[in-house]
């Protein structure tokens, strides 16, 4: 059994209950993004994304590596509760009609054209 603290479970919670967050997750599902696809696809800005990774981050839901000139972040669920979690997203949200058409916008957008190479970075 994957044991929490009350303060553990707080930050999980608090990080999973945002609009914003879950569609990040949602994307993140189907492949590794940067910072500046994420802000494309949701309509908001670099800052406001980097904001929602970093509390995600934090939450044990996502991780990082960097690619060249890209920061790439993915799913990495540290714990019990991030891995069902996201597992259940796809099932409870496959007809939400916002979230695919985040992911087709995903799956077309081109980094190389979309990022300066600053925006990228950590």
């Amino acid at each position: 059994m994957n044991k929490l603290t009350i303060t553990e479970l707080d930050q999980i919670v608090k990080a999973s209950a945002d609009a914003n967050r879950i569609r990040i997750l949602a994307l993140l599902d189907d492949k590794k993004m940067c910072v500046c696809e994420m802000a494309f696809v949701l309509g908001i800005t670099q800052p406001s994304v980097s904001r929602h990774l970093k509390k995600l981050k934090a939450a044990g839901f996502i991780g990082s590596e960097n690619q060249g000139l890209w920061t790439n972040y993915f799913l990495s669920p540290q714990n019990l509760y991030a891995r069902d979690f996201i597992k259940n997203l796809s099932v409870w949200l496959v007809t939400d009609s916002l979230l695919l058409t985040d992911k087709k916008k995903a799956h077309a957008v081109d980094r190389t054209k979309l990022c300066c190479a600053s925006a990228c970075k950590p």
